[in-house]
């Protein structure tokens, strides 16, 4: 998060800073302004992009989402905020939303906590939070942080976990749209107060039960935690007095917790090597197999330490090897941070890559996979370099105009009211989101207000989770805003492209199909996905996989469940929603139009 600069001087960054990203070139050496009476040469046409329409208010997601102050950040708790999740919690085929949120320092306003939103199917939604059992059922709602979606008793229903500070919590789906919390039943509670942040459900034994993976940011107590000084090391961003940490603050450690098949989870931590990893403030984590060895790994981005890949090795433990693999620092191998993480196959080798979310002054980082687990850093030949304005929170790998090549979008917001106080064109509250589109050959171009108003529009967000909530073939971003109404971009692609899209029924595997491959081959491409649990910042996403086809038809399908077994659909149509179980094939799935 923080860097160690501590003064803002007039560098040619600083000033690239408080321009929009699309006049850098003009302001650089070299740039059309500087080579006076050079032609511009002609431009070939460029195909059309996705446009974003904000939806929100007219879909019913009108209530602000309570999360501190607002204006003042006396903690580090109050503003690093929440995620949020699609997921269909009624087997309707339908996307619905779960929006994390939280309180103020002195208590629980009216609209404070949690929010479940069913979908109506018709463009809009209604809040079903109150009878859902979702809503924080001690009355004292406290500060949520992200959520992981996952069948975790293996009964054909989605179930939640969410993180706090403070306590954590299971909520079992009941198959009837209302949910009960068995935290304490299934031997999740703890004693004392943590800072849990990301989470992923993950089988990381293959036994076909999902097991849970808990990150921890660093331990603090509200009671005695010191507040923004100047006069206090840690305590101040710019000149100016903010809330402290996350450096001078002790780190945490990591939890896995097994699960025992009965609707209990016995903690791991020790014997797995996971209560070993306590020396990086722990933020988002995704499970997928980056060696492709059949097992699955975790990636945890990490802030202002070095971010973690914890390899596994079969026997149900994990070594950590993010120094060793690549993913730890910045191509220069420098300290970042790290904030959120999305995971796709943006250059289409059939590898399964990394995009991770930094502070200001830090362009967000891609890492290619070589199909080993050993990552190198693209991100200045990818082009995502010339963006550092901004804190940057939620990420995806995502195909939003269908075309085969999968985009990246970020979501930013501050972190320092104070100090947007003192300097509102360095430090603004609230920014844009940030969409790069894969032009193909490994490079991206920032589209700003080109891809809709709606995506330049600035707001103080934080966690992004993508699915197709209207199910017309393309998929939307869900973003949870700081003290605001949430943001729902429905996305207009353009006509045209074709799309397939994969849901995965697990039968020896484990019934969400969390930790699946998915490799789907259209025209002369080839393009990897898994099913993953957590991701982008603190969030959860459609766990249908989505793949754009370009102008192919037809599309060959190749599934490797977690059990191990191999599976293939050959020539499936496009523009169908498939629905594979394991070991059976195509089945009848839920109503998608």
């Amino acid at each position: 998060m923080r860097n160690n600069k501590e003064s803002h001087l007039w560098t040619r960054r600083k000033l690239l800073r408080t321009v929009p990203a699309a006049l850098a070139p003009v302001l650089l050496p070299g740039g059309v302004s500087g080579r006076l009476g050079a032609e511009v040469p002609a431009q070939k046409a460029v195909p059309s992009f996705s446009r974003f329409v904000d939806v929100a208010q007219a879909a019913g997601l009108t209530s602000t989402i309570i999360y501190g102050e607002g204006d003042s950040c006396t903690y580090i708790v109050e503003s690093m905020a929440t995620g949020c999740a699609f997921f269909d919690y009624d087997n309707d085929g339908w996307m619905d939303i779960f929006i994390l949120g939280g309180r103020t320092l002195n208590g629980t306003p009216p609209g404070s906590g949690n929010r479940l939103y069913y979908n109506n199917r018709d463009g809009t939604f209604t809040d079903v939070t109150a009878k859902s059992g979702l809503a924080d059922q001690d009355g004292a709602q406290g500060w949520a942080q992200g959520v992981c979606v996952g069948d975790y008793n293996n009964d054909g229903w989605e179930d939640l976990f969410l993180t706090y500070y403070g306590q954590n919590r299971l909520y079992r789906n009941n198959g009837d749209g209302t949910f009960t919390n068995v935290t304490a039943e299934a031997g999740l509670l703890h004693p004392k107060t943590r800072y849990s942040t990301g989470c992923t459900f993950v089988d990381y034994n293959r036994d076909g039960h999902l097991d849970l993976f808990i990150a921890n940011y660093l331990e603090i107590d509200l009671s005695t935690a010191p507040k923004p000084s100047v006069d206090v090391p840690n305590c101040t961003y710019a000149g100016v007095a903010v809330f402290c940490g996350p450096r001078g603050m002790p780190k945490a450690r990591q939890y896995l917790y097994r699960n025992n098949g009965d609707g209990t989870f016995t903690d791991v931590s020790e014997e797995s090597g996971i209560a070993a990893l306590n020396g990086s403030y722990c933020l988002t984590a995704v499970s997928f197999d980056a060696d492709e060895d059949g097992w699955p790994d975790i990636f945890v981005a990490c802030d202002m330490t070095p971010s973690l890949l914890l390899m596994n090795n079969h026997d149900g433990t994990f070594r950590e090897e993010g120094l060793f693999r690549g993913v730890a620092l910045s191509g220069d191998g420098q300290e970042v941070g790290g904030m959120g993480a999305g995971v796709g196959d943006y250059n289409l080798d059939g590898h399964t890559d990394i995009v991770k979310t930094h502070f200001y002054d830090q362009a967000t980082g891609l890492y290619r996979n070589n199909g080993k687990g050993n990552f190198d850093d693209v991100t200045v030949e990818a082009g995502l370099n010339k963006e550092t304005r901004y804190v940057c929170y939620g990420a995806g790998i995502v195909d939003f105009d269908n075309d085969g090549w999968p985009d990246i979008l970020i979501t930013s917001g501050a972190l320092y009211p104070e100090a947007a106080r003192a300097n509102a064109t360095l430090f603004p509250v609230r920014s844009p989101r940030i969409l790069f589109r894969n032009r193909g050959g490994g490079t991206f171009v920032e589209m700003g207000a080109d891809a809709g108003s709606d995506i330049a529009a600035a707001h103080c967000s934080r966690g992004a989770s993508f699915g197709d909530f209207d199910n017309d073939g393309d998929m939307d971003v869900l973003i949870m805003n700081l003290n605001e109404p949430p943001t729902l971009l429905r996305n207009d692609a353009p006509s045209g492209n074709h799309w397939i899209k994969i849901r995965l029924e697990g039968v020896k595997s484990n019934r969400s199909a969390i930790g699946a491959r998915v490799a789907v081959r259209y025209g002369d491409k080839v393009q990897v996905q898994e099913v993953v649990s957590g991701c982008s910042f603190l969030s959860s996403s459609d766990p249908r996989l989505h793949f754009g086809l370009g102008a192919a038809a037809t599309a060959d399908i190749e599934v490797r469940w977690p059990s191990g077994t191999v599976e293939h659909v050959c020539s499936a149509a496009a523009n169908q929603l498939l629905t594979l179980r394991e070991g059976e094939g195509q089945v009848k799935g839920r109503p998608f139009r």
